[in-house]
């Protein structure tokens, strides 16, 4: 992630704004609000402000991930990317037992520990290929980037920063 990170501040950040580049990275896969608020930091931006962009930018995708992917992913099976379509579900698959196990708070969780592979697209994409309940998911996921937002402020805003 800091690879992509100061690749991105060094290219497309240096040609947008500050506000701009914190919703962009919030709002990509496997990156998403953990990313954000770590330019939000480097960009000097205050707390408050990178919170609010950070979770704007998170929650974006997920009605579409949510509504969408399942026929995405049959649509890039038909059109001869398959390979993608079969890992993206593999790694859905992968977090079946332990989002099946707890449930609302299984995906909440996922999605709020801010580990490699977790995240609320993964969780959205866990969620749809599962066929869980639209407004469970929907409010599972946004508790899990309210968890998430906690964490990660904490280590960029505070521990860091001391």
């Amino acid at each position: 992630m800091n690879g992509f990170i100061t690749w991105f501040m060094a290219t497309i950040g240096q040609h947008i704004s500050p506000e701009l580049s914190v919703f962009i990275v919030s709002m990509l896969p496997l990156i998403e609000l953990r990313g954000g608020i770590i330019v939000a930091r480097l960009l000097a931006m205050p707390m408050w402000k990178a919170i609010i962009i950070c979770i704007i930018g998170n929650i974006v995708p997920i009605p579409f991930i949510l509504l969408l992917i399942k026929k995405i992913l049959h649509w890039m099976a038909d059109h001869h990317m398959s390979g993608i379509a079969n890992w993206l579900l593999k790694k859905a698959e992968k977090n079946r037992p332990q989002i099946e196990k707890y449930g609302f708070w299984g995906l909440a969780l996922f999605v709020g520990i801010p580990l490699p592979g977790t995240g609320a697209w993964t969780g959205s994409l866990v969620a749809s290929v599962f066929d869980m309940d639209l407004k469970q998911a929907s409010l599972s996921i946004l508790i899990g980037i309210a968890i998430a937002t906690v964490i990660m402020t904490t280590l960029s805003y505070g521990v860091f920063h001391l």
